[in-house]
């Protein structure tokens, strides 16, 4: 598929950097909802650095990939999948944790502060994005997305599941609601029905065809720029009601009035976080089944709301209009815009600040695993009960 150069722009992590350095300029000049205060810096970096060391001493930091939440509670879960799949070749292994992870991570938008997934083998109970991640594991292990009830993902059975089905598997009940979950499960059906139409992505109708492609593109050593680009690509047509352009659902992408009108490429904003979450959380599989992720750091830190709520809570950002805070706001607003441009442009910055701080060069993928989406959260947990962000969302299920 040939692109524009207006396409490979927007759908390239550059962009996302650039348009978010401009909303950070129009902060800096008074012109956003939000202040920065710089002089909060040193106190976020201490609460970053405090928390680095106190979940990782040794400074041994794993990649912020679905795999964390798969090993919730202790627990390696891994070796329960890979026994369902210990028939196949690594690289076939590898293929199925690809089509896993990918479905785990599009049922991984913010869960609420209610849901909670009781894991009947070990006893222990999950919530948010560990609860999730345990979740999709057991369902996956059970045959809950196969069409043969075995431990895959089916196109077939994708385009079939229900609200029902996924809150059988996820516990779901008027006492233990979840977020959003119209909107997963839509996601999902979206899914299925893009590995069955779009054949020029999807030859053998699963989602790892994609890792296929990229290794006969590109050898065992794929650009972390050309596996975000394939996901953004291959998945465009899942997400719901978004912004096209010349044929391509561009996904997380969103207008910003302040830049101009909707028809104007310098208008629109992309983060395509689930995309790049995606990215990170597929270095494993790949890994698995004998392929390289290079260059890592061309991709950008997450705009959601832990990293986004750290720099809130920290002092780093302050609505210029408080009672803001007590409305809920869409994804499209402005406002949530910003915060998540922000966002970006503070976690780049903070990564320069930290590795400096604690004379080491973190890669951004453990500098987000290790410090700032685990001090977002402990912030929020001292903040509000609960732990919800410092900002009211308005969900579907496919962004946060």
């Amino acid at each position: 598929m040939k692109l524009t150069d207006n396409l490979n722009n927007i759908l390239s992590p550059q962009t996302i950097r650039s348009q978010a350095a401009r909303i950070f300029d129009s902060c800096e000049k008074g012109g956003t909802h939000f202040s920065y205060h710089p002089e909060k810096w040193d106190e976020v970096l201490e609460h970053v650095e405090n928390t680095i060391l106190e979940n990782y001493p040794d400074l041994n930091i794993p990649e912020h990939g679905r795999y964390v939440h798969f090993r919730a509670g202790e627990v390696d879960r891994l070796p329960w999948v890979l026994e369902e799949l210990k028939e196949q070749s690594p690289y076939d292994q590898g293929k199925s944790l690809f089509d896993l992870v990918v479905v785990s991570v599009l049922l991984d938008a913010g869960a609420g502060d209610a849901w909670r997934f009781k894991e009947e083998k070990t006893g222990q109970v999950f919530g948010r994005s560990e609860g999730l991640g345990v979740a999709s594991v057991h369902m996956f292990l059970q045959g809950g997305f196969s069409s043969q009830g075995k431990a895959e993902v089916s196109a077939q059975k994708l385009i079939n599941l229900t609200t029902d089905d996924l809150s059988q598997h996820f516990q779901v009940s008027g006492t233990n609601p979840l977020l959003g979950l119209e909107g997963r499960v839509a996601l999902l059906n979206n899914l299925g029905k893009t590995l069955l139409e779009y054949e020029e992505f999807f030859p053998h109708q699963r989602v790892s065809d994609l890792m296929d492609s990229l290794k006969k593109k590109e050898g065992e050593k794929i650009r972390g720029e050309s596996l975000l680009q394939a996901l953004l690509l291959g998945l465009g047509h899942i997400w719901p009601g978004r912004i096209e352009r010349e044929g391509v659902n561009l996904g997380d992408v969103w207008h910003y009035p302040p830049f101009g009108p909707l028809d104007q490429w310098d208008s629109l904003i992309p983060f395509h976080k689930l995309s790049q979450w995606l990215s990170y959380s597929l270095l494993a599989p790949m890994r698995h089944a004998g392929l390289e992720v290079t260059e890592l750091d061309q991709l950008t830190g997450l705009p959601e709301y832990r990293n986004g709520g750290l720099f809130v809570d920290g002092g780093l950002l302050e609505l210029r209009n408080l009672e803001l805070a007590q409305v809920e706001h869409s994804p499209s607003s402005e406002l949530i815009v910003e915060w998540r441009a922000l966002t970006i442009q503070l976690l780049d910055l903070l990564a320069t600040k930290l590795r400096k701080k604690m004379n080491r060069n973190f890669p951004l993928v453990e500098i987000l695993e290790g410090g700032t989406w685990w001090a977002g959260r402990r912030l929020a947990a001292q903040k509000r009960d609960g732990g919800g962000p410092p900002l009211k969302l308005k969900s579907d299920g496919t962004v946060f």
